[in-house]
């Protein structure tokens, strides 16, 4: 499974759950680090660890677990590390302080984008 496909099958699993103003950055040519951040919101912290375990159930069914999962007990920023795709699941405060699309901004901005919103959309209807 290449990286665009582990990126994209994380991000299906958020949206099926819900997950609010998702949010995908290459970060390839920045760092080093991960080659996606895929960052969403959920609207409490049940929301927020079902966003988790629905990305770690779709992910484990493709035979990927992270290699990292922090923040699950407090669930105001659950971050999951597969390596080349880092999920970060944020409450809409945390999300807002810690502004990793502003601290990300050198990266090339898949979600939201005018090709990025055609494939919300794509999966939305699917």
């Amino acid at each position: 499974m290449n990286d665009k496909t582990l990126m994209e099958s994380a991000l299906e699993a958020l949206l099926a759950k819900k997950g609010r103003n998702p949010c995908v950055i290459d970060i390839s040519k920045v760092t080093t680090i991960a080659r996606y951040f895929v960052i969403v919101s959920g609207t409490s912290t049940t929301h927020i660890k079902a966003l988790a375990d629905s990305v770690e159930d779709e992910l484990g069914r493709l035979e990927r677990n992270p290699y990292r999962r922090t923040g699950y007990g407090s669930a105001r920023w659950i971050l999951l590390d597969f390596s080349e795709v880092v999920v970060h699941i944020f409450h809409d405060d945390e999300r807002t302080f810690y502004g990793l699309e502003r601290l990300w901004q050198d990266g090339e901005f898949l979600l939201p984008h005018e090709m990025g919103e055609r494939f919300l959309e794509s999966i939305r209807t699917s």
